[in-house]
């Protein structure tokens, strides 16, 4: 493993016209699986893009693995990966013959035929791009991306559009990555791919960096046990807080799904059982858990996620 930073952007600026899509961002990235989440808006693809060299910024440096990504290009590319949102593959190549070509570009590439079958592309190798599936495609994304044994690879949405059984393929060939010392900078919408893969979560908010540490870290921030519970859309939280102890909150997150926070114990469940019963409402599910991920990301952007 690296002992300096593999990533390090500082006051990064970069804007589009009149919009500034990074604000002075600062970003470091230790060696090992780092996952940049933010909404959508946010900055997360222009930052990742700027760090792949396909982006010059307006003002700050970047580095990656020590070199300058636009100035130092050459000597860069041959020692990370990339798998973009869409895109970078010929359409009318088929999959294994992409594939194959992009290997035989680099020295020392991983087993095509083994890669083939880990990512379940068998099936479909004599297939064109423009005729594959959208989890073919990102599935194909990602072998280009990692067939040429990089240092780094940069993977944006790897598991979007996958079934359950390929998302958890990628999982293990993510983490496989990391046992082999490549680092990985990710993005993700989803919050439970970054709290079993990252060693370290940024989170992205209008073009900076609002928080990062492990997810561990970022949880404990906040309420150490969270009270869940379903019910009909639209229940009077107003109501429920008079009933809840002074330190505590409530909201609902998405229809019918309600949280609360604050020092859960057996009198706080007590409470929120009883004025439910008070109110009509059966609880669909009713739950104490661990602050999430999930909860601290909405309560930094105050955003709902938006995939």
């Amino acid at each position: 493993m690296r002992s300096e930073p593999v990533v390090q952007l500082t006051s990064v600026v970069k804007r589009y016209g009149s919009k500034t899509a990074v604000d002075g961002l600062d970003l470091e990235a230790a060696a090992g699986i780092t996952a940049v989440l933010g909404p959508n808006g946010a900055g997360k693809t222009t930052t990742i893009e700027t760090c792949e060299g396909y982006r010059k910024p307006d003002a700050g440096t970047v580095r990656v693995l020590g070199l300058d990504p636009v100035g130092q290009a050459a000597e860069l590319r041959p020692r990370i990966g990339v798998m973009l949102q869409s895109g970078g593959v010929y359409s009318g190549a088929r999959a294994d013959e992409m594939l194959r070509h992009v290997a035989k570009l680099h020295a020392h590439p991983l087993d095509v035929d083994a890669l083939i079958e880990r990512l379940g592309l068998g099936s479909c190798g004599r297939t064109t791009y423009r005729r594959l599936s959208g989890g073919q495609q990102q599935r194909l994304a990602l072998a280009l991306a990692v067939v040429g044994r990089p240092e780094l690879v940069f993977l944006d949405e790897p598991t979007a559009g996958l079934d359950p059984q390929a998302r958890r393929a990628t999982w293990d060939l993510v983490r496989e990555l990391r046992a082999d010392g490549v680092s990985v900078i990710l993005t993700t919408h989803h919050m439970d791919e970054a709290e079993q893969l990252a060693d370290d979560v940024a989170i992205i908010d209008a073009g900076r960096v609002i928080a990062q540490g492990s997810p561990e870290q970022l949880c404990k921030g906040g309420a150490e046990n969270t009270l869940r519970f379903s019910g009909r859309p639209g229940l009077d939280i107003a109501s429920l807080l008079k009933a809840l102890p002074m330190d505590t909150q409530a909201a609902e997150l998405t229809p019918g799904s309600y949280r609360v926070t604050g020092t859960v114990d057996p009198q706080l469940l007590a409470t929120v059982t009883t004025w439910c019963a008070q109110h009509g409402v059966m609880p669909d599910r009713i739950s104490v858990e661990r602050h999430t991920l999930e909860d601290v990301f909405l309560e930094l952007t105050g955003k709902e996620l938006r995939g």
